[in-house]
This record gives C-alpha cells, structure tokens and sequence, in this order.
C-alpha cells in the first residue's frame, strides 16, 4: 500500500509539474519556470506528509524543522531559476566568460543545495528514526529530479556551430 501512495503522489507531482510547464505557445520560458516552481513548492509538503506518514510527536518536532529547511533552500532553487533565466535570454549570443560565469554561479548553488542538506541530517535524525529520515531524502531527491526534469526541457542547449559573438 505504501508503494502504491508514493506512486500516486509522484505522478500526481509530476502531473502537476507538466500541466504548469504546458503553457500555450505564447507563454515566455520564465512565466512557465515561475509556474513550475510555484507549483512543486506548493505539493512539495503535501507530497511529503503523504509518503512519510509521521505518527503525531513526530509530525510536531518535524514540520517546524521543515518548514525551516525549506525556507533555506527556496533562495537556492531561486537562483537557478534566475540563472536559467539570465541564460535563456541570451544563449544564442552567449559569450565565453558569461557561460562560465554561469556555470560557475550554477555549481555555487548545487554546493549550497547540498550544504543544506548535510546540515539538516543530523537534525531531521533527532527526530526520525534513520530509514524514515533516508525515506524524506529519497522523496526529495524524486521532487527534484521532477524540477529539473521539468526545467531541462525549456532550457535550450548551445549551438556549438554558431559564431560566437565578436569581442569588443
């Protein structure tokens, strides 16, 4: 029964995800990336409390540290959107410093990413038991493997052949 909730909440996340990232043609790339955004942020919880199904001292110690551990990684997810942003309005004419540039501010948010989450482990291990803290970083891991699966899409990918644009 457990496996069965955990596949209807990934595909209802996932369902979600696709319907907000499913726009009309004339909806730019940022609107749908907010619109992905907005939406997993918004099941993310539910998702969660669905698949980890915390007896009540547990749900009390819990929510508040995870409402707290999102809180810290919101700003992050915010900075690869703004990145997926900056580099969507110009990769035709991308110039060599700016995609490093890019790159590099992309992997400073992964490293923080994974910096908060070694951070809560050993508080979300204060209050769960170790299979069920691995459970909630598995159900993260699969949300954002939605996210990203979702943004790779509207992320188009460098022309090799094309000119790069003349120095100045």
């Amino acid at each position: 029964m457990t496996h069965t909730r955990l596949l209807v909440a990934a595909i209802a996340v996932l369902g979600f995800a696709t319907a907000a990232t499913a726009a009309p043609p004339q909806k730019d790339v940022q609107s749908e990336q907010t619109i992905l955004l907005d939406t997993i942020r918004a099941n993310r919880k539910a998702f969660v409390a669905v698949n980890l199904q915390l007896d009540e001292a547990q749900a009390k110690d819990f929510w508040p540290l995870y409402d707290k551990y999102v809180g810290e990684l919101n700003p992050i997810q915010d900075r690869v959107v703004k990145l997926v942003e900056d580099y969507t309005a110009d990769y035709k004419t991308l110039a060599d410093d700016k995609a490093l540039h890019l790159i590099q501010d992309y992997l400073s948010a992964e490293a923080d990413r994974v910096q908060v989450r070694r951070t809560y482990l050993p508080e979300f291990a204060k209050i769960l038991p170790g299979r069920t803290v691995a459970r909630f970083y598995q159900l993260e891991n699969k949300m954002d493997a939605v996210l990203r699966y979702e943004l790779a899409g509207s992320i188009p990918v460098i022309d090799e052949k094309a000119a790069p644009p003349a120095k100045k």
